[in-house]
C-alpha cells in the first residue's frame, strides 16, 4: 500500500493546491468492514483525521446506536483531499485518487464495502463492473446487497445527509443495524 508520505506529496490533481492534509484512511487494517465517505471536510483537512467534524459526530452516534464497534472498521475516503466549498468531486479527481483507494480496498481486503453517498457508491459500482445510475436514483440502493465476485457492496446515505434532513436519522440507524448483522454474519 501507498505510504503516508506518498499521499501527502500528491499532485495527481489540482486539489493538492487547496488542501492541507491529504487523508489517509484509518481504523482496523484487519477489517472486514470498510466506509468509503466522499472527501475529507474542512475540519478533518486541518487535523488530518478522519470524521471529526459535524458528519463526524452524526456517524459516531449512528455507530454507537447500531452497536457496531469502531475498532472492526477501516474508514477512508473516495477523495483524499478536501474540496474548496465542500463542491461535489470532478471525475477527473475522482479517477485521480482512484489509485489510492483501489490500494487500500486490496490491503484491508474488506468483505463489505459501504460506500457513503452517491458518489463513492457510483464510483464502487463502476469498479465492480456493476449497472451505473443516476444521481436521483442513488436512495433505491441504499441498504441493498450487492455482491461481486468475493465483494460484497452495501451503500448507506453520507451521514451528511442527515444534518440538511434530520427526519432520516431513525431510518439511517435501522440502515446502520442492518450493516451489524452483516458484520455478525461474516
Amino acid at each position: 500500500m501507498f505510504t503516508h508520505e506518498e499521499l501527502q506529496t500528491c499532485t495527481r490533481c489540482s486539489l493538492h493546491k487547496t488542501r492541507t492534509h491529504a487523508l489517509i484512511g484509518e481504523g482496523n487494517i484487519h477489517a472486514d468492514i470498510m466506509l468509503i465517505a466522499q472527501a475529507p471536510g474542512e475540519l478533518e483537512d486541518k487535523e488530518n483525521r478522519m470524521f471529526i467534524g459535524p458528519s463526524g459526530k452524526i456517524l459516531h452516534s449512528l455507530l454507537k446506536e447500531a452497536d457496531i464497534p469502531e475498532n472492526e472498521l477501516y474508514m477512508t475516503n473516495l477523495i483524499k483531499c478536501t474540496l474548496p466549498k465542500n463542491r461535489s468531486p470532478k471525475q477527473g479527481e475522482i479517477n485521480a485518487c482512484s489509485y489510492y483507494l483501489d490500494q487500500e480496498i486490496k490491503a484491508i481486503h474488506p468483505s463489505i464495502l459501504v460506500p457513503l453517498g452517491y458518489y463513492a457508491t457510483k464510483d464502487l459500482f463502476e469498479k465492480y463492473g456493476l449497472q451505473q445510475f443516476a444521481k436521483k436514483e442513488f436512495s433505491e440502493h441504499i441498504a441493498k446487497l450487492f455482491v461481486v465476485d468475493e465483494v460484497t457492496l452495501f451503500p448507506l446515505s453520507h451521514p451528511a445527509f442527515l444534518l440538511y434532513h434530520p427526519q432520516f436519522y431513525e431510518n439511517s440507524v435501522k440502515n446502520f443495524i442492518t450493516l451489524h448483522r452483516l458484520m455478525k454474519a461474516i
